[in-house]
Parts: structure tokens; C-alpha cells; sequence
């Protein structure tokens, strides 16, 4: 890989997720850095009136309620966790949205676990969600919502969940803003040895062994916890870069193409990844038959699989979940992600779209199965 290839992987990114961790938030532990909040801010909105979609995932709640609640070290105990998340959410939540309105832009908080990420339909539904803000031209600002959740507060890291927004977005790249300039072949601080690693391939075990331990007190991550983003994020196509979130213009000079940190590379591009683990990394839940129209829309046209051009629904399924399409004969044709559960599909074979709100009483999208999430298999 070259200078070249980093020019060309974050110059092209159009969707771009950017996460930073505690210790930069709230500038070591002292309270949540207003100036450099606000400079992520105004970067951002280059970005936006630069035509790029962008997310935040911003760690600092619980660090922020620790300064608030006067407290100097971090607790064990998951309810005074989860007591300094909420105070500190609030206090987040402000900062960005008057940063990023100073800038121009409106900002919404939304808070994800693991849990909602799992879950096939509420997966869905913050997808969705995610895109209409995008196209909105709303930055999203998404922090762990550590006030209802055990585990993923003693597990869970910024890094972890930057790479599960990428993989739920489909993200074109992943920024992660750390404390250090990027990744080493060693601690810099350990081994005078060390040297910079500028661009790898993402999941290449080596990067694993280079990686430290965990990082600051005041969050749960380390180099380790990037590498192993990086590598999650990579199976959805996007390419991440490690860089220092102090490093003046960095997410504007890396969306120009500089190469700026370390650049982990996705060997697998976005849309191929998510077909390829439609095709083979799933069960079938059930199936669609389709009439000839829709068979000629769906494999010679390109087009989404519609309600109308259904005929009948077989099988027990969930929105979200991997489904056949079959011609008339029961023939397996294409298989993608249903918009729709069985007994909705039902309700809506043969009918228009525009009915879809007057039949189920929401809308939930206007295909059954939208092109993007269909692969043909015959």
C-alpha cells in the first residue's frame, strides 16, 4: 500500500463515522473540553457543506458525571456507574448540540447498546433512524446508553461501538480520535525501537501483537480495542484511521486526502461485504413468491422487490430477517433482508406501496426487499 491508496480511501469516503474517547472528551478527567469539542465541531461542518455524511460516537458520560458528582476515581460499583452516566449525558448532549449548532448544524442524541445492535429489528430501526438523520443533514451524536446497561459498561469500549455504527450504517471509513498519533510497532513510550506503522491491512493478526494494553483510568480502551474496530468495521468494507485527536484539521485534511495517523485498509469493498453475508452467512427464514413482472424487475432490472409483485409469503419471519424470493415455479431466484414480518408481508401481497400505511397502519419502507439488501442467486 501507498501514500496513494490513503488518498484515495478517505478522499472517497462520502458516509464517514468519527470517535473519540474519554480521555480527550473531558481533556484527561477534567471536564468536558469545550474548545475541543467544539473545533470536532466545526470540522464536522466543513464536512457536512463538503457533501460528506458524518457521525459522531463520543464517549465521556460517565467521566463527565464523575467531575460532576466530585468524584476522582472511577467506581466499581455498576450503579454509581451507571448514576455518573446519566448525570454526565446530559451534560454531553448540551455541549454538542450548542457546538454543532454554533456551526450551523442541528445534532440529535442517540444512545445505542450492543443489545439494540443484535437485535435484527431494532438493528433495523436504528438504521433507519441513523440514515434519515443523515439525510437531514443532522449529525448524529451517539454515546453507549450506560444508564440501563451492566455488562457493556465493564466490557463495552468507544472503539467497539464506532465499529458496529460503521457496520450499521455501512460507512464508507471509520476515524478513531485517540490520545496517540496512531499505531506503533511497539509502546513508544517502552521501546525506543518503536516505529510508526502508517498503513496496514485491517484484521492482519500482526497489528493484534503490536497493540498495548489498555489505556488511560478514565476509559476502557486501549490500542488493542482499535485494532480489533478496525478489524470489525473492515467486514463491512470501511477502512479505518487512528489518528491524534489534537492534530490540527485532522478529519478535514483526511477527508482532502492527506494521509494523516495510521490506515487500517479494508480488504473487501462495502457493498460486496454485505451481499456476500446475505448470500452465505445466513439461514433462510422463509420465502416470497413473485410473479413474472416482479422477476423482471427484480433480476433484469436491478430494481427492489415490491409488495405488489408478490403472490404469496411462506414461512415464520421477522423484519430483518433473511428471506427467498421464488418464482412461480418455487425456484429460488434472489434472497435479501425482509422489510417486513411474515404476517405483515401477508397482509400487503399484491397491494401497492401506497397502501402499505393503510393496510399495517405504519410504513416501515416502501419494498419488501430493498435492492441494496438483495443478492441474486439465480
Amino acid at each position: 500500500m501507498t501514500t496513494e491508496t490513503a488518498s484515495i480511501v478517505l478522499r472517497d469516503a462520502k458516509r464517514i463515522v468519527v470517535t473519540v474517547g474519554s480521555s480527550l472528551v473531558t481533556n484527561d478527567g477534567r471536564g468536558l473540553d469545550e474548545a475541543a469539542i467544539g473545533e470536532w465541531c466545526r470540522q464536522l461542518s466543513l464536512l457536512v457543506r463538503a457533501g460528506r455524511e458524518v457521525i459522531m460516537v463520543s464517549s465521556g458520560a460517565i467521566a463527565e458525571g464523575m467531575k460532576r458528582l466530585g468524584w476522582t476515581t472511577r467506581p466499581h460499583e455498576i450503579h454509581e456507574l451507571q448514576a455518573a452516566a446519566a448525570v454526565g449525558q446530559m451534560g454531553l448532549a448540551q455541549m454538542y448540540e450548542t457546538k454543532l449548532r454554533e456551526n450551523g448544524l442541528g445534532s440529535a442524541q442517540v444512545l445505542l447498546t450492543h443489545a439494540d445492535l443484535a437485535d435484527r429489528e431494532r438493528y433495523l430501526n436504528a438504521r433507519s433512524t441513523l440514515l434519515t438523520l443523515l439525510k437531514l443533514g443532522v449529525v448524529p451524536v451517539i454515546n453507549e446508553n450506560d444508564t440501563v446497561v451492566n455488562d457493556e459498561i465493564k466490557f463495552g469500549d468507544n472503539d467497539t461501538l464506532g465499529a458496529l455504527v460503521a457496520n450499521l450504517v455501512e460507512a464508507d471509513a471509520l476515524v478513531i480520535l485517540t490520545d496517540q498519533k496512531g499505531l506503533f510497532t511497539a509502546d513508544p513510550r517502552k521501546d525506543a525501537g518503536a516505529t510508526f506503522v502508517h498503513e496496514a491491512k485491517a484484521g492482519d493478526p500482526k497489528l493484534e501483537a503490536m497493540a498495548g494494553g489498555a489505556g488511560s483510568s478514565l476509559g476502557r480502551g486501549g490500542m488493542i480495542t482499535k485494532i480489533l474496530a478496525a478489524k470489525r468495521a473492515a467486514g463491512s468494507g470501511a477502512s479505518t484511521v487512528i489518528a491524534w485527536g489534537r492534530e490540527p484539521d485532522a478529519l478535514v485534511r483526511l477527508a482532502q486526502g492527506e494521509p494523516i495517523g495510521t490506515l487500517l485498509v479494508a480488504q473487501t469493498q462495502k457493498i460486496q461485504a454485505r451481499k456476500q453475508w446475505i448470500a452465505d452467512h445466513l439461514q433462510l427464514r422463509g420465502s416470497v413468491t413473485v410473479d413474472k413482472g416482479a422477476i423482471v424487475k427484480v433480476r433484469d432490472e436491478g430494481k427492489s422487490l415490491l409488495p405488489i409483485g408478490m403472490t404469496g409469503v411462506e414461512g415464520d419471519f421477522s423484519r430483518g430477517d433473511v428471506i427467498a424470493v421464488r418464482d412461480p415455479q418455487g425456484l429460488e431466484i434472489a434472497r435479501g433482508l425482509a422489510n417486513y414480518a411474515s404476517t405483515e408481508a401477508r397482509l400487503i401481497c399484491r397491494k401497492p406501496s401506497a397502501d402499505i400505511q393503510k393496510l399495517l397502519g405504519y410504513v416501515a419502507e416502501a419494498e419488501m426487499v430493498h435492492r441494496d439488501n438483495l443478492v441474486l442467486t439465480r
